[in-house]
């Protein structure tokens, strides 16, 4: 290793801070399974598995081997100007895992599907998103606040937790509020009704070329919508001649407890787009949609290295570990066993203002100011979630935060009852911690987050 100093301090001096969104001084050197091991030797439980991107565990066997055969085989750099075995089967195995809609009155849906390959969700929902603009002729794009779509570029330009923070929005889409189940039958209804009446307003003009929508938000701060939205939401779409993307990056592939988030509507959009859990830690993203979309602009998605053997063969081994270990019920069993040991713990914990979520995409969010369940979070509130990661992290275990104030959890799918509880062990712990004062103003100076 070149350098002198702490893995830390070298990653100050030589990574650019632009690609950088840090909770704690982490670090990982190694990891298996549920847990990681850092620069000090610490062995630390993971309750993010990167954003949800190890999904199926670090190292896993399976998905080792995968990659391993793949690189001795040395078999193409991409799809771009040569196909490769790895990359087929991967693409016929998301065909056979994904259903395709009915075909629309007048518009698009046919059984005839393509696969468009990538390497992160960012250039997954801007391939989406263009491939939707060319296959109808217009350009708008409906999008809501608090989504996450991309990092950079288009992507990001529809997503409302990047817009809402300032940065210049797409001028051709429009944000439209992202309605929150509450529990209440009532307030649910008013809350659609507010929302189709807004998204029939965009669609009055009959130029919107797609609405992009995740099935519950994350980085918006684990919002589930009240059921019939992606219902209502998908038959206006279609009955305008728009299309449906359902941006499946970070909540599919079995993380809500169904192999896919839009099937707790039982909906079945035109686009849907994968990626972190896809690659097994390697970048790979897919969107899955109609020919008469996918192929309708040639070499209009052009990625040098998209559709790679090894890439590809991370992706159909994450696809056959997820079946074979039934790692969906396995989410869905632990995200309630979460659920009530995160219930348990609040008894002692009044911060813990709500616990959300599905299967193990679940969030925490602290409140130490208002118990207005309707009002806005505080500066408060947000530094002192602030803290309880970073205690937590010291305590034993990595996890995130999301929309100022919530602590999301998104560990891989084969955590054990034993690591769960620790899990909310350290929560609970850090939470008490904080209260009494630990975690400094000097200590989470340099890690803000978002």
């Amino acid at each position: 290793m070149s350098g002198g100093g702490s893995l830390i301090e070298r990653d100050a001096a030589v990574i650019a801070a632009n690609q950088k969104l840090r909770f704690f001084p982490a670090s990982i050197v190694s990891a298996s399974g549920s847990e990681v091991v850092d620069a000090t030797g610490r062995r630390l439980l993971d309750l993010s598995a990167a954003w949800g991107a190890n999904a199926v565990g670090h190292a896993h066997p399976k998905v080792v081997e995968a990659i391993r055969t793949a690189s001795a085989d040395g078999a193409g750099a991409s799809v771009l100007s040569a196909t490769n075995p790895r990359a087929v089967d991967l693409a016929e195995r998301l065909l056979e895992l994904v259903p395709a809609p009915a075909p629309a009155a007048g518009g698009f849906g046919s059984a005839d599907r393509r696969v468009l390959l990538g390497h992160a969700g960012t250039d997954a929902n801007h391939s989406a998103l263009a491939a939707a603009r060319a296959a109808t002729g217009r350009r708008r794009v409906i999008a809501f606040h608090g989504g996450y779509h991309g990092g950079f570029g288009s992507a990001q330009a529809v997503s409302g937790v990047f817009v809402d923070g300032g940065l210049a929005g797409d001028p051709e889409s429009a944000l439209l509020d992202y309605p929150a189940a509450s529990g209440d039958p009532v307030r649910d209804a008013a809350s659609l009704e507010r929302v189709f009446a807004a998204i029939a307003a965009e669609f009055a003009a009959g130029d919107v070329a797609a609405v992009i929508v995740e099935s519950h938000q994350s980085d918006g701060g684990i919002v589930v919508p009240p059921d019939g939205f992606l219902r209502g939401l998908a038959a206006r779409a279609r009955a305008a001649g728009a299309l449906i993307v359902c941006d499946e990056v970070k909540v599919g592939l079995g993380r809500t407890g169904l192999l896919h988030g839009f099937a707790h509507e039982g909906v079945l959009p035109d686009l849907v787009t994968f990626g972190k859990a896809l690659g097994g830690g390697l970048p790979l993203s897919a969107v899955v949609g109609p020919a008469e979309v996918l192929d309708i602009a040639p070499a209009s998605a052009l990625l040098t290295t998209a559709g790679n053997a090894i890439a590809a063969a991370s992706g159909r081994a994450v696809l056959d570990v997820i079946e074979s270990e039934g790692l969906v019920a396995a989410a869905a069993e632990r995200g309630e066993h979460l659920r009530r040991l995160l219930g348990e713990a609040a008894a002692g914990a009044p911060e813990i203002h709500d616990v959300r979520g599905r299967g193990l995409s679940l969030g925490i969010e602290l409140r130490v100011g208002s118990t207005d369940p309707s009002a806005a979070p505080g500066a408060g509130d947000a530094d002192f979630a602030k803290r309880v990661i970073y205690r937590t992290w010291q305590l034993g275990a990595i996890c995130y935060l999301v929309r100022d104030n919530v602590i999301e959890l998104t560990p891989p799918l084969a955590l054990t009852a034993a690591q769960g509880e620790r899990a909310v062990e350290l929560i609970a712990a850090a939470i008490a911690d904080v209260r009494r004062g630990a975690v400094s103003d000097a200590e989470i100076e340099l890690y803000r987050g978002w």
